[in-house]
């Protein structure tokens, strides 16, 4: 194999993090950074039959997946925020890959999509996707 598309190949994949969208949670307890914003847009806008409240999502067993609409009123640590519907309080871990280049402020409504994480304690949710709500 020859050498120069090798390195090619090893250095494009190695600048694919670097070159990736930042975003996050602009509100109380967030960390002060500046980043580059990259906005990213596809996918599906329109009604969803999956929605479920805060209250009923505490209920859920283990990986079921919920759809939430509310606001993210702080954020905990590096991971993990606090969310509200109104109808209760859950806790949520977002990655920061899942931001995708979005800035959600408290006053923000988003929707969430994510599965239950239910540990002895505690019940949270593994944000897969968010965005925000117009």
């Amino acid at each position: 194999m020859k050498k120069l598309p090798l390195i090619a190949l090893i250095a494009a994949l190695a600048s694919a993090p670097v070159l990736a969208a930042n975003g996050g949670f602009d509100g109380p307890g967030a960390a002060q950074t500046t980043t580059n914003q990259t906005n990213q847009a596809g996918g599906f806008s329109g009604p969803n039959s999956g929605e479920t409240t805060v209250a009923k999502a505490l209920d859920l067993s283990d990986d079921s997946w919920v759809t939430l609409r509310g606001n993210i009123v702080k954020q905990l640590d590096q991971k993990h925020y606090e969310f509200t519907d109104g109808t209760g309080t859950i806790n949520l871990e977002i990655s920061p890959k899942r931001w995708n280049g979005i800035n959600v402020t408290p006053k923000d409504k988003v929707e969430i999509r994510g599965k239950i994480d239910k540990d002895w304690n505690t019940r949270e949710v593994e944000v897969k996707q968010i965005q925000i709500i117009k």
